[in-house]
């Protein structure tokens, strides 16, 4: 196997498990891997398969101007080099449709990563298709090694086409993780066949069976409501506000507590929200926490409630790995009908889908969970039986080894 560079955004991050599972996946396949991100960690926890992963971590520069030096020293390295004048051309093609310093900056990081290469690295692979895929393209094109790439949801949904089509030019496959973000990258892919579906899945091992019974509350005793809890970062796409705005809704007689875990740059506004509302006495806001406490408390919930949207910029959620997480446990899961969260999730199947924006439908579905538990009992159930059979992260592993055992017998 070769050796792989994967880049990525930010390393580790608690809101991104799935790539780290993948990569320990990847590593478990037999990869041998060494990643490059564009960003240190701002969490203050990290998830225990952030410790299991062997490949070493190495940082660019995350504003060029912070290691002066460092920059420098790569462009000098590259200036007699043929194939940094040719990403150079690439860039200044690229900055001429969007003349950022965001532009600028992913070519400075690039050529720090080419000037200080890993040792026997012999591809490279970019994790989402926006500012990693970029830095990614210009150091394949300076170095002479080809790439492949992951796209997810913002990374496909913010990007504009030129953007996407030229990377999708210059890839050797790329994949994506929901129904919608495969078709528009298909159809971005100008009749080339390299663009593949595969979710992520989860790792059923770290997410075993729920040995106990979630329970048959059912509304009517304050002083045991029911537990809804959602997981997420307080941004935008995430809807957390319209999740408050239905819990308001709720009929006065109905006894529930909600509960939210991350963290997120509107939490504070969230928090205010619900006093403004009259429910803060019924919201908990636990923070961050890491994935072994996050299973428990979807084993002690009763159900999971997520109203992804999408944003006024085109930002939205793939498929929510929580949501996936959720349903492996037999919690069921209130969401909405929005990008890849129908490609899990069939309303009054296995959840309880309803429109995005839609407080009045998302309370009345969140009613209906909440006062009939055996109806709670057979979504989740479904939901588990569901990712057990589908979602399992082994068959998305064994698909990413396939196309990159495939490309290495063909790639130059």
């Amino acid at each position: 196997m070769r050796k792989t560079v994967i880049v990525l955004k930010g390393y580790p991050r608690l809101s991104e498990t799935f790539i780290a599972q993948e990569i320990l996946g990847l590593e478990r396949a037999g990869f041998e891997l060494a990643l490059v991100a564009m960003r240190r960690p701002t969490d203050d926890r990290r998830h225990p398969v952030h410790d299991e992963i062997r490949a070493p971590v190495s940082y660019l520069p995350e504003y060029l101007h912070e290691e002066p030096l460092r920059v420098l020293k790569a462009l000098l390295a590259g200036l007699p080099k043929r194939a940094f004048w040719r990403a150079a051309a690439d860039f200044l093609r690229d900055f001429r449709k969007d003349p950022t310093r965001n532009r600028v900056r992913r070519f400075g990081q690039a050529a720090v990563l080419a000037a200080e290469w890993p040792d026997g690295a012999r591809w490279l692979h970019a994790h989402f298709i926006h500012t990693p895929a970029s830095v990614t393209a210009y150091a394949s094109t300076m170095t002479g090694i080809p790439w492949t790439c992951s796209a997810h949801a913002k990374d496909i949904w913010t990007s504009p086409d030129w953007d996407l089509a030229g990377k999708l030019r210059r890839t050797r496959w790329a994949v994506t993780c929901n129904l919608p973000g495969f078709d528009r990258l298909r159809m971005l892919a100008d009749g080339r066949d390299h663009v593949h579906l595969s979710y992520h899945g989860l790792d059923l091992a770290r997410f075993a069976p729920f040995a106990g019974t979630h329970s048959m509350r059912d509304g009517t005793d304050a002083a045991d409501p029911v537990r809804i809890v959602s997981v997420g970062r307080a941004v935008e796409k995430k809807g957390f506000d319209i999740l408050l705005k239905a819990l308001a809704l709720l009929p006065r007689e109905l006894c529930w507590r909600f509960e939210h875990i991350g963290g997120g740059e509107k939490l504070a506004a969230l928090q205010a929200q619900a006093a403004a509302l009259g429910i803060a006495d019924r919201v908990t806001w636990r923070g961050a926490l890491d994935q072994t406490d996050v299973l428990a408390q979807y084993r002690s919930a009763d159900i999971f409630a997520l109203s992804c949207r999408v944003t006024a910029d085109g930002d939205r959620d793939g498929l929510p790995n929580v949501l996936v997480e959720a349903s492996s446990q037999r919690l069921p899961c209130v969401s909405t009908e929005v990008s890849g969260v129908p490609d899990l999730l069939r309303d009054g199947e296995n959840g309880l889908l309803v429109a995005p924006e839609d407080a009045g439908a998302l309370a009345a579905a969140l009613a209906r969970a909440i006062g009939d538990p055996a109806l709670r009992h057979r979504l989740g159930d479904a939901a588990e039986r569901r990712v057990r059979s589908e979602f399992d992260h082994h068959t998305s592993i064994a698909q990413l080894k396939t196309l990159f055992e495939n490309v290495w017998r063909t790639a130059a």
